[in-house]
């Protein structure tokens, strides 16, 4: 029984390297679990804070864990290459994140998916986070079924994606 190995398409492969080359800015997206070591999170701070100060603009939601990390960093290197893109409305997050979402220079809101689920709500958030990007960054758990699907809609959407577990 032989078995096949999946060899990536060539217009795949053209697109990771016509990015990996690219000198300019690009629009990155982080996404990632809520539930995230603090060490990890300190990771993700710095490598946010060094993508902005290499020109990168960061595009992430307004969750704990690894969005807020990625935020902070940001927010350090230059708030105004920091775009959040929040599943509701200001008001229907965590209170632990509002503070730190208020001082966001570019948020978008949803308040059109206050009525769904929190999981509905970020995975359509995620859509449009990966629509706005030209590589996405995602930390997740092999379980993580909301931000796995994630990738996959933006590997169909001929996105670079860099996928980290957890676990």
């Amino acid at each position: 029984m032989s078995q096949s190995i999946e060899i990536p398409k060539i217009d795949t492969l053209a697109q990771e390297l016509a990015t990996i080359q690219q000198t300019g800015s690009k629009r990155i997206a982080i996404l990632g679990s809520r539930h995230v070591p603090i060490t990890h999170q300190h990771l993700i701070e710095m490598m946010s804070y060094a993508l902005v100060l290499g020109g990168n603009r960061i595009i992430t939601s307004g969750a704990t864990g690894t969005n807020s990390a990625a935020i902070k960093g940001a927010m350090r290197a230059d708030p105004n290459m920091l775009t959040v893109i929040l599943p509701q409305s200001l008001d229907r997050q965590p209170a632990e994140s509002r503070s730190q979402l208020e001082q966001v220079m570019h948020l978008v809101e949803n308040p059109g998916n206050d009525s769904l689920s929190l999981a509905e709500a970020s995975a359509l958030c995620n859509q449009e986070i990966v629509s706005r990007c030209q590589q996405l960054i995602c930390f997740a758990f092999h379980d993580s079924h909301t931000l796995l699907r994630s990738c996959q809609e933006a590997e169909e959407q001929r996105r670079v994606v860099t996928l980290f577990y957890f676990d």
